[in-house]
């Protein structure tokens, strides 16, 4: 349509400016807003754009830095400290959600192929998306987002391995042996295993040492070991997606994982951009249109269906029903792989553009509903908290097994908060000679009691049933030292609710919430910084005054 190729990006980057300006408003993922962006620019409204073989290219690119970042950061560590529970619930609900997701399809007339894909699509929700999310709200080191981002990385597992079952499938053209075939594929990914064994232990220490005193050398090596993997994943027959993850892989366990991964991720969110307008761009309006129906069936499942089963196997390991619906909350939508996954089996020509479609269509209401569940997650849960009983066993037990060294004796003073300020404020509360039950809701934090010497429960400042558990009757202050204004409110709402007769006070980040919490009838309020620069600026009134006297006491003597 434009003369130009450049004029045509420069138009292209534009409009998914403003229409992710939009998004942003609307508190949206911007993976809505990009597929949105495609749709709008494809034949299928303006047709505007025609570079769609550079677009591919840089959608490709996008892909395998996605899967290298994924590979990059894969925490085994929070695999294994969550332990049992990231393990079953993540494959429960994968198992869960594929069968019955196949059986829905299947009942929606779908061929078992297209069912296959679709069930398996339902089954994976967005990593980049949840962590996000649970960012903004600063709950990330919580017990229920440290579940959400376990069972997110055994989803990431099974989402690799099925892309290289489905590309083997894909290669079998029926006059192979299925059972030669498999072989062929097992004996290519060990010999691919094996080869990156052999770098990681002998040649890229060394390497990245070398390249690390380059940060920019080191990034370019980062991008092109990326790209290379996904090349030789598509050379040895797997797909670029499962060579881009095993290079990301290769690297997790070095010193430089995290600078490589901090500064790729603006790199993949960008190129990220081209596979979601790519994909946008394909669909045709008519045949979303017939998918309408499909799609919200298939919505309803994920956006209902994933929660309950984490929840139901949660609170059949003994979680609180709380923790087990914040954290399957997280699982309800499905992930930017899930729309990879559709791609890659457009490719192989395993299922048609409708398919497609239909998987893109649940893509854009799950993602864009359960961004605002998660959002408003805790007024949501306190709605529906009388009716879940039935997720909860009658002697909840998990969360108390992170409580650590609680006092003997009557508590006199409640900490809620065990970070830099909370910490110095129980401390020295115990040196005075009270006795000081600290909560915080990072089960680090609550299992290092024997670094810090605090007493601590494992708990969250937002869940009014914790708070009513609390020995609130014999302590004399309770002391919350958030930074986040809605928690300390919702904590101060709880101690009144409770009929709490002591004091309390309440840590403010801005002088306008200190105002807002006094106009409340709090008793105490802290402006941490702000205190500490007037005892800062005391001390050096007083040190100055000192000084200056004795000064003029040296000049009279002279």
């Amino acid at each position: 349509m434009f003369e130009s190729a450049f004029v045509e990006f420069g138009i292209l980057l534009a409009v998914s400016a403003i229409v992710g300006f939009i998004a942003m408003q609307l508190r949206q993922p911007l993976i809505v807003a990009f597929i949105a962006v495609g749709i709008l620019v494809g034949p299928a409204v303006f047709g505007v754009v025609t570079l769609n073989e550079q677009i591919n290219l840089l959608a490709h690119l996008g892909i395998a830095i996605l899967l290298f970042v994924v590979g990059l950061k894969l925490d085994l560590h929070i695999i294994r400290t969550m332990g049992v529970v990231a393990l079953f619930t993540g494959l429960g609900q994968v198992l869960f959600t594929s069968v019955f997701g196949f059986l829905i399809a299947l009942s929606l007339g779908m061929s078992p192929i297209g069912a296959l894909y679709v069930a398996v699509a339902l089954t994976f929700s967005s990593t980049i998306i949840i962590v996000k999310l649970l960012s903004d709200k600063r709950e990330l080191d919580a017990l229920h987002g440290r579940i959400a981002i376990g069972f997110l990385i055994v989803q990431d597992i099974v989402v690799v391995l099925a892309m290289i079952g489905l590309t083997a499938l894909g290669q079998n053209d029926g006059t192979t042996n299925m059972g030669l075939e498999a072989f062929m594929v097992l004996t290519k990914g060990v010999f691919m295993l094996m080869v990156v064994a052999l770098l990681m232990r002998y040649v890229i220490p060394g390497l990245l040492n070398r390249l690390a005193r380059s940060p920019e050398l080191l990034i370019l090596f980062a991008i092109a070991w990326a790209v290379m993997g996904a090349a030789a994943g598509q050379m040895l027959g797997f797909s670029q997606e499962v060579g881009a993850f095993l290079a990301g892989i290769s690297l997790a366990s070095t010193h430089y994982r995290e600078l490589i991964g901090a500064r790729l991720v603006s790199l993949r969110d960008f190129l990220l951009l081209f596979f979601f307008i790519s994909l946008g761009a394909s669909l045709e309006m008519e045949t979303l249109g017939a998918q309408v129906t499909p799609a919200l069936i298939l919505s309803v499942f994920v956006l209902i269906g994933n929660p309950l089963i984490v929840m139901a196997i949660m609170g059949y390991m003994g979680y609180r029903k709380r923790t087990g619906f914040l954290a399957g909350l997280t699982v309800a939508q499905i992930s930017e792989f899930s729309l990879i996954l559709a791609a890659l089996g457009f490719n192989l020509g395993h299922i048609d553009q409708e398919t497609v479609g239909l998987i893109t269509l649940v893509g854009l209401i799950t993602i864009s509903a359960s961004t605002y569940m998660i959002l408003y997650s805790h007024p949501i849960y306190e709605k529906l908290a009388p009716y879940m009983s039935v997720f909860e066993r009658k002697v909840p037990y998990r969360e108390t097994e992170f409580d650590q060294d609680l006092p003997a004796k009557s508590t006199d003073v409640i900490v809620f908060g065990l970070g830099r300020f909370g910490m110095v404020i129980a401390q020295n509360l115990q040196k005075q000679g009270k006795t000081v039950l600290a909560i915080d809701f990072n089960p680090d934090l609550v299992r290092e009691t024997s670094n810090h010497g605090v007493p601590t429960r494992y708990g969250d400042a937002e869940d009014p049933e914790f708070i009513a558990s609390l020995p609130l009757h014999e302590a004399s202050w309770v002391v919350g030292t958030m930074r986040d204004r809605n928690l300390s409110l919702a904590l101060y709402k709880s101690l009144k609710s409770d009929q709490y007769q002591g004091r309390v006070a309440l840590a403010a980040t801005h002088q306008n919430d200190a105002e807002y919490f006094k106009e409340l009838g709090v008793d105490m309020v802290m402006v941490p910084y702000h205190d500490a620069a007037l005892e800062a600026v005391n001390r050096l009134t007083t040190d100055i005054s000192t000084a200056t006297a004795s000064q003029d006491l040296g000049a009279k003597h002279v």
